[in-house]
């Protein structure tokens, strides 16, 4: 009986979470045998063309900070940190990518990211693109819309150039009581819902995580 109201207090709580399905991802055969052990995270500013910017609006003075950052130069940071929290790998340090990248001309993005890894002595990089970044319209307790956001990761291999593991993480927020599978998320981040930036940080750790798991172990 207490596990029947349980569960019915939980299905009208107004919280989100990460339903099944929401990462996806592929990767080579032979990725564990390539010995990827130093990865250099680049974000926009080593791109070849700009990303364009993703549309999004700030829902609160308490948010307004995630609408001053571009959303694909958030992603780069939330991959670096993700993946520098990790062990049995080497992430090259930010200060270092931005240095080396100022000094490459390439304007072919392929050359221009292989060039950049030869150079930071990375066996593969790892490059992101923002899809989608729509904040939420309200506050953590309450809200109009939810947060949305859609991205893409790809760790391509130095030498060889082709992408050896692709993921791609897609979320907008629901409750429990739109969907019975969040239940096991709230007790990881509490009963709230989160901002755009939070989700992307949640889906870039799942993602990162499983990346570590098939090179690092």
């Amino acid at each position: 009986m207490k596990s029947a109201r349980l569960i019915l207090f939980l299905f009208f709580i107004p919280a989100c979470g990460l339903g099944p399905g929401n990462l996806a991802s592929k990767h080579s055969s032979d990725l564990e045998t390539r010995k990827i052990k130093r990865i250099a995270v680049l974000g926009p500013a080593a791109m070849a063309k700009s990303q364009s910017k993703i549309p999004f609006t700030a829902a609160s003075p308490a948010d307004a900070r995630a609408a001053e950052r571009d959303p694909a130069e958030l992603l780069s940071k939330l991959v670096y940190t993700a993946m520098a929290s990790l062990g049995n790998w080497q992430i090259v340090s930010e200060s270092e990518v931005r240095e080396i990248g100022e000094t490459v001309t390439d304007s072919n993005e392929t050359t221009r990211l292989k060039t950049i890894g030869v150079l930071v002595y990375a066996d593969a990089v790892i490059i992101g693109r923002v899809q989608r970044f729509r904040e939420r319209v309200g506050a953590e307790w309450g809200i109009k819309s939810p947060a949305s956001v859609a991205f893409v990761l790809d760790l391509v291999d130095v030498k060889r150039g082709d992408i050896v593991w692709s993921a791609r993480f897609e979320e907008t927020q629901k409750s429990p009581a739109e969907n019975i599978f969040v239940l096991g998320d709230i007790g990881q981040r509490g009963v709230k819902w989160l901002s755009a930036e939070q989700l992307t940080e949640s889906g870039v750790r799942k993602a990162v995580g499983q990346l570590n798991q098939i090179i690092a172990r």
